[in-house]
């Protein structure tokens, strides 16, 4: 994940977040496997109710690439975010930001009064760039979180509150 500091508009030109293509998933595969070390994402998870958006970053060189990614959408009657994901090489490009930004204009855009997610308790930059968008913890899920068991904590964050 991408720290949780504002936009640096000298970098934010490199960001685009678009729609994942089907050409994508390979990368996202194999992303899975790097970030969390397992392939336990698999391509047929791929549902017409999710949102999947993807951010690509400009390298040095010049040469474009697929570098992060969130999956979101319907759970019952609760908007979720169930995936994000940024490559370790593109780390501080402010990646996971933007796509935390879209997920939440999204949930936003759809009058959702609340949105969720789990994360894994032991990620803290992940914690930090939920808790700037105002998820508070809810309850920890024990031996939850990807196939190693980590345990997860619940996030939620009220869509519908003035304040």
């Amino acid at each position: 994940m991408s720290d949780t500091s504002p936009v640096d508009p000298t970098r934010a030109s490199a960001v685009v977040i678009r729609d994942l293509r089907e050409d994508d998933l390979d990368r996202v595969a194999e992303l899975e496997r790097e970030i969390f070390g397992s392939s336990a994402w698999s391509p047929a998870l791929v549902r017409e109710d999710f949102r999947f958006g993807a951010s690509r970053w400009r390298g040095a060189d010049g040469e474009e690439s697929l570098a992060a990614y969130a999956v979101y959408g319907f759970e019952g009657d609760a908007f979720h975010l169930m995936n994000l994901a940024v490559a370790p090489e593109a780390r501080g490009r402010r990646l996971g930001a933007a796509l935390m930004a879209d997920f939440m204009a999204e949930a936003r855009r759809l009058e959702v009064r609340e949105a969720w997610l789990e994360v894994a308790v032991t990620n803290e930059v992940a914690l930090a760039l939920y808790r700037a968008h105002g998820f508070e913890d809810v309850r920890v899920r024990r031996r939850y979180y990807q196939p190693e068991g980590l345990d997860a904590l619940v996030m939620r964050v009220r869509l519908d509150d003035p304040s």
